[in-house]
């Protein structure tokens, strides 16, 4: 039994056969190129302008490479070959530059074949070539078109990878100016190189880097990412997430849970580390654990508070200089009473309650604050000054 034919390199047609279908490449080519502008829409509008003339051009030399390679008996096949596989790679490549897809490739291709052969075969129909040669010359149109197609399919991959590790390249660049806090003009070139749309405001999510793998896909496709952005945080990511507020934010607030995220405020785009400036200011101050959101809205008082960490220490100092003649746990007792005074606003069974304590050890404790502070415990100042300076535990 007959093997089938596989491989276009091992087979020859005589010269009888040949040359009646070289006499007829320039028409067989018409009616190919026609077909593909007829049947594949994405093709239509490139061969109706330049790029229309190097495509019909590639198609011809294909067909006449494929009668070169076929009627070259004893010859050696690879050289054209090679050639021929060389261009359709580079077609593949150029075809995903040009943003077709592979669909739209490999649907010409499809119909390429079964034109070219069916205008190949009715000439040699024609030219009273016995049917066993025309069978013979049917595997040899779509072995050619097979090794084609093949290679333009890795062309056009391996071009996507290229350009998907380039633009990943320039997303980390303009995550990283971000970060830096570069310029307007800096941020805007290379949001344009990257080909990344800016959105009006972009939110800072400073979250461990384990936790980002999971969480990117669930968010806007146009978050951008930076791992180890924080040298003093080692293994935490930092992601941009564009629009994040309003309803949103919430939402946003449902699907990081589980991953121990600090969320920024949202800021404009341009003032992203604005953002992670915030979120970095409370990861330090209440580190999320056990898999919270911590958002940094809910922690504004204690960002102010901390602001200045000297000019805290001072006024702590200074407004709990009363109590520098108590001692030990007596004057720890004492002010930690009295913040708690502060902080609800003098209501006694409040205080004991969070305290643990009756509340007549609270009457007992204020009672001897009042000795030491005598009238400034009603000074609108001094209460001020209290309020901030206790504002946090003094661990913080």
């Amino acid at each position: 039994m007959k093997q089938p034919l596989h491989d276009v390199r091992s087979y020859r047609l005589p010269p009888e056969v040949v040359d009646p279908l070289r006499q007829g490449l320039s028409g067989v080519s018409s009616q190919t190129i026609k077909a593909i502008v007829n049947e594949v829409p994405a093709y239509a509008e490139p061969f109706a302008g330049e790029l229309g003339h190097k495509i019909a051009r590639a198609v011809r030399a294909a067909l006449a490479t494929f009668l070169n390679l076929v009627s070259r008996p004893g010859g050696d096949p690879g050289t054209p070959m090679a050639s021929a596989v060389e261009a359709a790679y580079a077609l593949g490549r150029g075809e995903a530059r040009s943003g077709r897809s592979l669909d739209a490739l490999l649907a010409a291709y499809r119909v390429g074949a079964r034109v070219a052969w069916r205008e190949l075969a009715a000439i040699s129909v024609a030219a009273g070539q016995p049917a066993a040669t025309i069978a013979d010359f049917a595997e040899l149109v779509f072995a050619y078109i097979d090794e084609l197609s093949a290679a333009s399919v890795a062309g056009h991959a391996d071009e996507l990878a290229a350009s998907g590790r380039i633009r990943i390249r320039h997303l980390q660049e303009l995550a990283q100016a971000l970060v830096a806090g570069e310029p307007a003009h800096v941020l805007q070139a290379a949001a344009e190189q990257a080909e990344w749309v800016p959105p009006q405001t972009l939110t800072a999510l400073l979250l461990p880097e384990r936790a980002a793998r999971w969480v990117i896909d669930l968010l806007d496709p146009r978050t951008l990412q930076l791992a180890d952005a924080v040298p003093d945080l080692p293994g935490m990511t930092v992601l941009f997430v564009p629009d994040p507020q309003g309803c949103s934010r919430p939402t946003m607030n449902r699907l990081l849970t589980g991953h121990n995220v600090v969320m920024g405020p949202p800021r404009p785009w341009l003032e992203a580390k604005s953002s992670l400036d915030r979120a970095i200011r409370v990861h330090r101050l209440s580190p999320p654990s056990g898999g919270l959101v911590v958002d940094t809205e809910e922690h504004l008082a204690a960002v102010v508070v901390t602001a200045d960490p000297g000019a805290l220490e001072d006024l702590r100092a200074w407004a709990l200089n009363p109590l520098a003649g108590e001692r030990g746990a007596a004057a720890a007792k004492l002010v930690e009473t009295l913040r708690s005074w502060l902080l609800h606003h003098g209501r006694r069974e409040d205080v004991a309650a969070e305290l643990f304590v009756h509340p007549q050890t609270v009457r007992y404790r204020m009672a001897r604050l009042r000795e030491l502070y005598g009238d400034r415990l009603r000074d609108p100042q001094w209460v001020l000054a209290l309020t901030i300076a206790l504002a946090l535990p003094e661990s913080s």
